[in-house]
């Protein structure tokens, strides 16, 4: 029987719906700030999700919507500049109005803490979200909960390369068949799995309708007693939640 010593959790979209309430929103006033005419809808947004890191979504889209906007002489430093702006803005959204972890995400980190499953994150997104996220949202001690916190520019390639995940298996020094990676998506999906690692994935508004084969299990959201998940493939018998157990039987 396989041993579960560690949960792998993705963030954005994954831990809360961080994305369209606050990544968006502080991607439009910075670019307000900047100068730029630029404005990203929710539609908009969601197709941009397709690329993996703010830095990257902002050259994606100069380059595919917006050729009119002339490129400055220091084009990538400008761009970083740019982001570098927009997570202190996100930081302070979060400080100022904090977003609930969705259904499930409090109660399954306290159950596997509680049954000594080791705790990570692997994420594109950097660490000062991951810290503000982790301290507004859920406890001001919790980035403590996670042994590794694989994040941001960590790594060279970002997901769906599996580069993340593979530094953090390294961080925990286990083998991928002991781990599962919680995601919400199919480029989180493809990372994990390019790792080896099993994957449950949660999904959302944004990533509803995207491609999830090979998941173990996918699911609306992870679930609360009182508001029970809705499971979308795969099988879990009587279980309303994915919880320890559940877990444990989806890898043995």
């Amino acid at each position: 029987m396989t041993t579960l010593s560690a949960l792998i959790f993705d963030v954005d979209g994954t831990l809360a719906e961080t994305e369209r309430d606050a990544h968006r929103v502080a991607f439009n006033e910075t670019f307000a700030e900047f100068g730029l005419n630029w404005f990203w809808s929710e539609e908009l947004y969601g197709k941009l999700l397709a690329v993996t890191g703010g830095k990257e979504r902002i050259k994606f889209y100069w380059e595919c919507y917006r050729t009119d906007t002339p490129r400055p002489a220091q084009w990538e430093t400008f761009i970083a500049d740019l982001h570098k702006k927009k997570t202190l803005r996100y930081n302070q959204k979060l400080a100022s109005n904090p977003i609930p972890l969705r259904p499930g995400v409090q109660r399954l980190l306290t159950e596997a803490r509680a049954a000594g499953i080791r705790l990570a994150i692997a994420t594109t997104t950097n660490l000062d979200n991951v810290a503000a996220l982790l301290h507004y949202s859920l406890s001001p001690t919790a980035i403590n909960w996670f042994e590794v916190i694989a994040a941001g520019d960590v790594v060279k390639a970002k997901k769906p390369a599996s580069d993340i995940y593979k530094y953090a298996l390294q961080q925990l020094q286990l083998p991928p068949t002991e781990c599962i990676a919680m995601e919400d998506s199919n480029n989180g999906l493809r990372a994990a799995l390019g790792a080896k690692i099993p994957t449950v994935i949660t999904v959302n508004d944004y990533t509803r309708q995207e491609n999830f084969s090979g998941a173990l299990l996918v699911v609306n959201h992870l679930g609360e007693p009182t508001q029970p998940a809705t499971v979308l493939a795969g099988k879990v018998g009587e279980n309303f939640c994915v919880d320890v157990p559940l877990l444990r039987l989806l890898i043995a």
